[in-house]
C-alpha cells in the first residue's frame, strides 16, 4: 500500500515518493495536488510554492508542477506581482455542489432556527474531514453575543460536543484509527483529551447527547448530537453552542440537549431514516 504520513499540520498528509507504484489504485499525483489544495488556512489569501512545499513535504519542483497544473484548471489563481497563488473559483464550484446535495440541510434549518432563537444560541450541522468537524448548515438567534462560525468554519474533532457526538457512531476500528492519530499530534494534552471523549461515550449512551464544556475553548459550551445516515452517506453531527455565561452545563443537561435529541429525531423521521 501506499505509505501515508501524517505531516506537522494534522490536516495534512505526507505521500512518500518510495511507495510509488505500490498500491496500483492509489493516483499518488491526484492526492498530493489535492493536499496543496488544503494549505490554505483561514485568513491567508496567498502562498508560494516554498510555503506549500514547506507544508506538504512535497519537493519544490513537484509542488510547481501541481500548482502550475491546478491553475491551469482553475483551481488555483497566480498573482504575478505577488509570485503567489490563491484559491480559484473551481474550489468554490465544488463545495457549492457538495452542499446543494445535501437534502438534511433544507429538511433540518427550520428546526435549527427554532432551536437556536430558544436557546439565544447557535445550532449548526456538521460532518467530518480527517480531524475536524466542518459545519455545512449553520443558524444563528438573534442575540447580540453568539458564536460567529459560517458554514465551512473547521472546530476539533476531539475536543468539542459536535466531534465527541459523531465519534460515537462510528465503527470500532475507524474511532481507533482517528484516536490513534489525533494522539500523535496532541501527546502532551491527550490523556485530558482521551477522558473527555470517554465521558461522552458515557453521556450519549445515558441521555443520548454529548456536551463540551469548556473543553475546546474555556469561554464555549455546547451539547452534540450525531445523525443516523444511509448507507454510503458520510456521518453527520448536530450541535448548540454559544457564550459559556449564558448556557450552564445545568441548561445544557436539562433543557438544551433533550430538545436537540427531539430535533435530531425529527429530522431522521423526515429523511425516512428513524
Amino acid at each position: 500500500m501506499t505509505n501515508i504520513q501524517t505531516a506537522a499540520d494534522p490536516e495534512l498528509i505526507v505521500f512518500s515518493d518510495d511507495d510509488e507504484g505500490k498500491d496500483r489504485q492509489f493516483v499518488n499525483a491526484l492526492a498530493r495536488g489535492l493536499e496543496v489544495l488544503r494549505c490554505f488556512r483561514p485568513g491567508e489569501v496567498f502562498l508560494s510554492n516554498a510555503d506549500m512545499a514547506k507544508r506538504t513535504g512535497i519537493p519544490k519542483p513537484t509542488i510547481s508542477r501541481l500548482t502550475y497544473t491546478l491553475t491551469k484548471l482553475g483551481y488555483l489563481n497566480y498573482s504575478d506581482s505577488l509570485g503567489k497563488y490563491q484559491l480559484g473559483a473551481g474550489v468554490l464550484a465544488l463545495g457549492y455542489r457538495m452542499l446543494s446535495n445535501l437534502d438534511v440541510r433544507k429538511m433540518a434549518r427550520p428546526l435549527m432556527e427554532e432551536l437556536a432563537e430558544h436557546a439565544q444560541a447557535s445550532v449548526s450541522l456538521g460532518t467530518r474531514d480527517r480531524l475536524s468537524m466542518v459545519y455545512v448548515e449553520t443558524c444563528r438567534s438573534s442575540a447580540n453575543v453568539t458564536l460567529r462560525l459560517d458554514v465551512g468554519s473547521r472546530i476539533p474533532l476531539m475536543t468539542t460536543a459536535m466531534g465527541k457526538a459523531l465519534l460515537c457512531i462510528l465503527p470500532q476500528a475507524e474511532r481507533d484509527y482517528l484516536m490513534d492519530h489525533a494522539r500523535v499530534h496532541e501527546t502532551e494534552r491527550w490523556p485530558r483529551i482521551k477522558a473527555g471523549i470517554e465521558q461522552g461515550f458515557k453521556d450519549y449512551q445515558d441521555r443520548g447527547f454529548c456536551i463540551s464544556a469548556g473543553e475546546w475553548q474555556n469561554d464555549v459550551h455546547a451539547v452534540g448530537v450525531p445523525m443516523l445516515g444511509a448507507d454510503g452517506e458520510q456521518v453527520m453531527a448536530f450541535n448548540c453552542g454559544g457564550p459559556a455565561f449564558l448556557l450552564s452545563r445545568e441548561k445544557l443537561e436539562g433543557d438544551l440537549g433533550p430538545r436537540l435529541v427531539a430535533l435530531v429525531k425529527t429530522v431522521e423521521k423526515n429523511l425516512g431514516r428513524g
